[in-house]
């Protein structure tokens, strides 16, 4: 072939591989646009749940352990005790503080979600479920651990004896 024919095949080629870049350019454009859309939808939920689930504790929660900057706070604080993320936990529990809101109802709370025991089960309630349970009623726990104290009590003093 000689240069010019080269070139010539050259711009055939460039012209379809252009031509097929716009044809699935429309497409590719749409579905970012799409994923977008859902991401907006779903986060419009979320802050719509949230939003109900804060005005639920309002309501049930008397004084200020009910103020939604508290539950938010106290919520994620305890979430992340759990989590064995103390640092952050401080963190939350610091700002916590600084919005006067009550520390004994964020430790009436992880007692009850230490209670409760972290969740196993996927189609259970899941650890938000429970955290936000235990903040609502920090009283209540559907596990009673009382089978396993008497249990471990034993054990102790069983090995207390043992060494004498």
């Amino acid at each position: 072939m000689s240069f010019p024919g080269l070139r010539s095949l050259a711009f055939v080629c460039l012209a379809a591989v252009l031509a097929a870049v716009l044809a699935a350019s429309p497409a590719a454009a749409q579905a970012p646009t799409d994923a977008k859309a859902n991401e907006q939808q779903k986060a419009e939920a979320s802050k719509k749940t949230e939003a109900a689930h804060l005005a639920e504790v309002a309501r049930l929660v008397k004084g200020p352990a009910g103020f939604p900057e508290c539950a938010h706070l106290g919520e994620n604080a305890v979430s992340l005790m759990m989590r064995n993320d103390i640092d952050t936990a401080w963190r939350h529990i610091d700002l916590f503080d600084r919005f006067g809101c009550p520390f004994a109802h964020v430790q009436t709370s992880f007692r009850c979600v230490l209670l409760k025991g972290m969740p196993v089960a996927k189609d259970g309630p899941s650890l938000e479920d429970i955290v936000r349970a235990c903040w609502i009623d920090p009283s209540t726990t559907s596990v009673t651990p009382a089978a396993a104290v008497p249990a471990a009590a034993a054990a102790a003093a069983t090995q207390g004896t043992g060494a004498h």
